[in-house]
This record gives structure tokens, C-alpha cells and sequence, in this order.
């Protein structure tokens, strides 16, 4: 691999690194903050109501450093992700789980915000004609118009846009142990979401659940991606 190319991946994951990275501090603050709303300190005394992201790396360093790195070289720098994980009092979800189902709908949500706030400003550098559409994958939905730092901005809210898209989607699949699992309990009457709770709880549900949801969320996230990029691109015509 020449120099110049090595270089440009190093830099391509670093840009993807600090956006997996927010993304996720913000998923997992959203979740301590809902917890805490509903009367769950478990998160808040870890110090997880926070974007400050080394809470969240000193409890699951694997998913949040060591996993990324592994996935953006498996993937040779088309992609990276990573996770990780809110502690919550199990008997206080038991004995609201109407709150611990929307402290689960937190977290995809705050993703979702974000994707949001990534598209408003993508639209709005295409308007001022600062980007000009371009989709070329998940971190090049832009090209900037002129300048070198302008094409740094459209490659990290290209990333940011595309990659809260993916963990709003992929956590709202209503299989455990993704937070879409939990959030039935904000329809489900009490009784019968402690038993789902209980259920999901299983090591080897969770497994299989994770296993087929992977399988499952490439066709799933098509039309949903499709439907966010014409929402991005009404009214210009990406090359």
C-alpha cells in the first residue's frame, strides 16, 4: 500500500472513530438520562448520564476501542462499528417496566437525532453550495465544492448521518437483546413484559436474537436508507 493511500485510511477511521464513538456516548447518555428520569440512579452513579465518552469506554472497552479498530480493518476502511451498554437495576425494571421500556426507546432515539442534525447541515452546505451531491457510500455522500477542509466536514457528516441511520434502525428490531426488545413494554401490559423481560434476560436468547438480527437488517435497512437519501437529495441530482 503506497504512503499517500495508508495515510488517507488512517485518516478515514480516525474520522470514523470520533463519530462511532459520539454516537455512541450520546445513545448510552440518552439511556442513563431516561433511567434516572424514571427513578433508576444505577447509571447516573457510573457516571453514565454524560458525553463525556471515558465513562463509557472504562465500561466496555472491548465494544467501544479494541472492536471498532478490528471491524475498520476486517472491513478495509469501508466501515467501523462498536457498542456499549447502560447498567440498569434489573428489580427496578421489573417493577416499571413501562420506564425501563422507554429508557430502551432513549438510545435509538438520541441516533436518530442525530442522523437528523447530520442531514440539516449536509442540506444546508448543499443549498450554500459548499457540497455538491455525490453518493459514493456511507462516508461520501458529498464532495465539497472547493477546499480541502470543507471535504473533512462532508466525509464526517456523511459518516454521522449514514452510520445514526444504522444504529437507529438496528436497535429498534424488537428482538433481544437490542433496545426494540425492551421497548414492546411501552405497549405490553405490565405483567406481560416482566415475563418478556425474564425471557430476553436468557444468555441464550440474547445470542441467537443478536445473531439473527445481523442477518437480517441488510434487507431490512435498504428501503429505509433509500428513503432517507431521496429525502437528502430532493430536489438535486447526486452524481
Amino acid at each position: 500500500m503506497a504512503e499517500q493511500d495508508l495515510a488517507n485510511l488512517v485518516a478515514l477511521g480516525l474520522a470514523w472513530y470520533v463519530v462511532l464513538l459520539l454516537s455512541l456516548t450520546v445513545h448510552e447518555a440518552a439511556h442513563a438520562l431516561a433511567a434516572l428520569r424514571g427513578g433508576d440512579r444505577t447509571a447516573y452513579l457510573g457516571g453514565q448520564v454524560s458525553l463525556d465518552p471515558l465513562p463509557h469506554i472504562r465500561r466496555d472497552p472491548f465494544g467501544t476501542v479494541i472492536f471498532p479498530v478490528i471491524s475498520y480493518a476486517l472491513s478495509s476502511g469501508g466501515w467501523m462499528i462498536g457498542w456499549a451498554s447502560t447498567p440498569m437495576d434489573p428489580a427496578w425494571a421489573r417493577v416499571y417496566p413501562r420506564r425501563a421500556a422507554w429508557m430502551a426507546v432513549a438510545g435509538p432515539s438520541a441516533n436518530l437525532a442525530l442522523a437528523v442534525l447530520a442531514g440539516l447541515a449536509l442540506r444546508g452546505g448543499i443549498a450554500a453550495g459548499v457540497f455538491v451531491p455525490e453518493y459514493a457510500g456511507f462516508a461520501s455522500l458529498v464532495t465539497a465544492a472547493d477546499g480541502s477542509l470543507w471535504a473533512a466536514a462532508g466525509t464526517v457528516l456523511s459518516i454521522a448521518f449514514m452510520l445514526n441511520l444504522v444504529l437507529f434502525v438496528f436497535n429498534l428490531f424488537p428482538i433481544p437483546p437490542l433496545d426494540g426488545a425492551a421497548a414492546l413494554g411501552i405497549v405490553l401490559p405490565e405483567a406481560a413484559a416482566r415475563r418478556l423481560q425474564e425471557w430476553f434476560a436468557t444468555p441464550v436468547v440474547a445470542l441467537f436474537g443478536f445473531l439473527f438480527a445481523w442477518r437480517l437488517f441488510p434487507s431490512l435497512f435498504a428501503p429505509v436508507r433509500d428513503a432517507a437519501l431521496a429525502l437528502l437529495y430532493a430536489g438535486v441530482t447526486p452524481s
